[in-house]
């Protein structure tokens, strides 16, 4: 039984083992990365050997933490790096290679039936009715998404909103609230089976989950990276942020907004951001527009989102996929019946 992983940052490690009687053996370690001194391999392996063949990522993590000395050095890998090569040649946990993708772009729809298809879309691909994808957003309205565990009342300034015919709709993930006007900014969902991150701490999920993205940015001018736990960034600030929410189906959703050309004083006059946000975001009350994107890229939006694309189709073999008259009205209903309802929106005042 064989698995690899390569942990963002850090070194591939592969893992050959066996199981007998339920538990862990045979277990050979191997990989480009380095370790001092040797026999801090050995025990790393006698750590893994024994081990019961249904433990959890957490769990051999643990028992390697525990064989490991203050001495020892482990550079380019990491006992949860480890911990998911060993799920992964079990079986447990899946590679970017076993998942068919599609790539979708669009339609164009409501911000709020893009939000219930980050619920309705994730219960067909757990049905099997759908391959797992990665879908770019295109929305008609202007719209302010808050996070699923913010407050209504800190987050949203109901006089701006008014003035300008901005709406509101909560999303299932949380994070902070997104300033959506067509054309202004990037948004897409990656949804695949939560065995894609098994092993994995959230915080590592976000940039393995994100590789491709970086990759693409580069190929348009932007060197990004990521700053704990979910926001994407380059040398000239900050670009967007990302969320998750992780079904009980087996299966996740995971998107990212990023700033293209955001009028950021409608934006101030719809959104309540206290200091330290501003002072995250980089804004002063002077700033007219936010556009990381267009500024750094030059390039229409349209262009930056072919490359992307173009990209996750290249580097995982996705096929073109399309939502259906179906999909949307499910996400209608959906919405008619959860989204759009003062249960859900103000459900945290």
């Amino acid at each position: 039984m064989h698995g690899e992983y390569k942990e963002p940052g850090h070194k591939l490690v592969v893992v050959d083992l066996e199981v007998e009687g339920d538990r862990l053996t045979d277990v050979q370690i191997a990989g480009d990365f380095f370790l001092e001194p040797d026999s801090a391999l050995v025990r790393i392996t006698e750590a893994i050997e024994g081990l019961p063949a249904d433990s959890h990522a957490a769990d051999i993590a643990q028992a390697i933490t525990d064989a490991l000395k203050p001495s020892d050095e482990l550079l380019g890998l990491s006992p949860q790096g480890i911990a998911t090569a060993v799920r992964r040649a079990l079986g447990h946990s899946i590679d970017w290679d076993d998942i068919e993708f599609e790539v979708i772009h669009g339609p164009v729809v409501s911000p709020m039936v893009n939000v219930a298809m980050d619920e309705t879309l994730v219960e067909d691909v757990a049905a099997g009715r759908r391959k797992p994808f990665m879908r770019i957003w295109e929305w008609d309205s202007p719209c302010v998404v808050i996070g699923s565990f913010q407050s209504v009342a800190n987050e949203i300034d109901w006089d701006g909103m008014n003035r300008h015919g901005v709406t509101l709709c909560r999303r299932v993930t949380g994070g902070g609230a997104m300033f959506m006007e067509a054309g202004n900014c990037i948004t897409y969902s990656l949804v695949v089976p939560t065995a894609l991150v098994d092993g994995m701490s959230f915080k590592d999920s976000y940039p393995f989950l994100d590789e491709w993205v970086m990759e693409a940015l580069e190929k348009v001018g932007v060197k990004a990276h990521y700053v704990p736990l979910n926001d994407i960034t380059s040398e000239k600030g900050k670009i967007g942020g990302a969320a998750q929410k992780h079904f009980a189906s087996g299966v996740m959703v995971h998107h990212v907004t990023m700033s293209y050309d955001i009028d950021a004083q409608k934006m101030l006059e719809c959104i309540r951001i206290g200091k330290e946000k501003v002072r995250d975001k980089g804004l002063r009350s002077a700033v007219k527009r936010v556009d990381p994107m267009k500024s750094q890229t030059g390039m229409a939006r349209e262009e930056i989102i072919d490359v992307f694309l173009d990209h996750f189709a290249a580097k995982y073999g996705a096929s073109r996929g399309e939502i259906t008259e179906a999909d949307i009205e499910n996400a209608v209903e959906r919405c008619a019946t959860k989204f759009d309802t003062e249960e859900w929106t103000m459900r945290l005042p």
